[in-house]
């Protein structure tokens, strides 16, 4: 049986919230009440993401921009606020990645999943700063395995969330004296997600992976939401510069090896 967090009249912005886990966790807070808004760089899936959200008195917003566009993300965040009011939980979630040997890594493909994964949650994180509640917000960056363990085919991403987790660590160190928590989550193998097609494309080898987990499953998009309600809840008021991780034990025994294609 899972918690109830009650987020009834809250403003909660996710971002990357149109797909996959970050879709889940924006739902997860509007099915708690709260007013949720999205953003992500395709305006169709903003549109759908909000339809998806909104219901007879659940309030939902979107907002199209890039978050390696510092200007379009912090005009994103400015309008949601001023909508919703100041925001109690920020959710940054937008991923980029992509299998490759390091050495096929081409300085524009390195380059662009640092810019997607750090430097996009540095830039949501700071355009959110004007906006956030004092005291009492929340800030939820979703990290990966790749910032603890090291993963062949994945040398980009890696250097990318271990990135985010410092940054994590390093704002809730300055940000908390106005009262502003800041944690990471690292979602394990969480099935029906793109990364988890991408990294085990066929039955045999989600199987493996499963039977990896010393919970004996794969996760499911509920499984991080729920944390993510805790984080941004008062049940975790004196929690901040955490990373936590969700999968089941996984990362335990190194599982995202198991992940980890052969390099040719």
């Amino acid at each position: 049986m899972r918690a109830h967090f009650d987020y009834t009249g809250a403003a909660v912005f996710v971002a990357g919230g149109t797909s996959g886990i970050n879709l889940g966790i924006a739902r997860a807070f509007a099915e708690a009440g709260a007013r949720v808004g999205v953003g992500s760089r395709n305006p169709a899936k903003v549109t759908a993401a909000v339809a998806q959200l909104s219901r007879p008195g659940r309030e939902a917003r979107g907002a199209v921009f890039d978050v390696r566009d510092a200007a379009a993300v912090a005009e994103g965040l400015a309008g949601f606020a001023g909508a919703a009011g100041p925001i109690d939980v920020l959710v940054s979630g937008a991923a980029g990645n992509f299998p490759a040997p390091a050495h096929q890594i081409s300085p524009n493909g390195f380059k662009a999943v640092v810019d997607i994964d750090l430097l996009g949650t540095w830039n949501v994180m700071k355009a959110a700063h004007p906006h956030l509640r004092r005291p009492g917000a929340a800030v939820i960056n979703i990290s990966a395995p790749q910032a603890q363990v090291a993963m062949a085919m994945q040398a980009h991403v890696c250097a990318a969330k271990a990135g985010v987790d410092m940054v994590t660590r390093c704002l809730a160190l300055e940000w908390g004296r106005e009262g502003i928590r800041i944690n990471s989550v690292i979602p394990g193998p969480i099935d029906g997600t793109e990364g988890m097609a991408r990294l085990a494309p066929d039955d045999a080898a989600r199987a493996r992976v499963a039977a990896s987990v010393p919970l004996g499953r794969l996760g499911v998009a509920g499984d991080v939401a729920a944390l993510c309600l805790y984080l941004g809840s008062e049940a975790a008021a004196y929690v901040t510069g955490a990373v936590l991780a969700v999968d089941g034990g996984w990362s335990l025994a190194l599982g995202g090896l198991a992940l980890a294609p052969v390099a040719p």
